[in-house]
């Protein structure tokens, strides 16, 4: 419940605590607190009991954590039935990253530089800031779109 609370900040509450209640007061409220924490406890196990048994026996393996979209999901893909594991152990994210960065930059990569060797892009998209050139010279053509002119806006 307090797993993100570090030493200074318990310190703090701690401080806070004896300020605010005093010093002889303080194990009351204490104990009137873990009381009431407790009860709050009985009351929701309570609760998630008489839901299963209303439920009935065929769900009898729910579990209220996996109402929870984030442990759905992730029980979901965890699950073998889609074939997941296999895309994401054959899918290596720093290869293509380094692919994607060797494009921008204008290198060859490793993996498709046998491909551009004989002629052929193999599919791959170039990247590369190389401008094309106008048909009639006058300048770089970005998407046939004339050079940007910022005294004509």
């Amino acid at each position: 419940m307090f797993n993100d609370i570090g030493a200074l900040e318990l310190v703090t509450l701690v401080v806070l605590a004896v300020l605010v209640f005093g010093p002889e007061k303080l194990p009351k409220v204490i104990q009137d607190v873990t009381r009431t924490i407790r009860k709050i406890r009985e009351f929701s196990d309570s609760a998630k009991q008489d839901i299963r048994q209303e439920l009935g026996p065929e769900f009898k393996d729910f579990e209220f954590e996996d109402l929870n979209p984030k442990t759905f999901i992730r029980k979901q893909l965890d699950n073998d039935e889609l074939g997941l594991k296999e895309i994401r152990n054959g899918f290596d994210l720093k290869k293509e990253m380094a692919e994607v960065t060797d494009a921008v930059h204008g290198r060859e990569s490793e993996s498709s530089s046998g491909s551009s060797a004989s002629g052929s892009t193999g599919g791959r998209v170039d990247m590369s800031k190389k401008p094309e050139m106008s048909k009639k010279s006058e300048g770089p053509a970005i998407d046939g779109r004339p050079p940007f002119d910022a005294d004509a806006t």
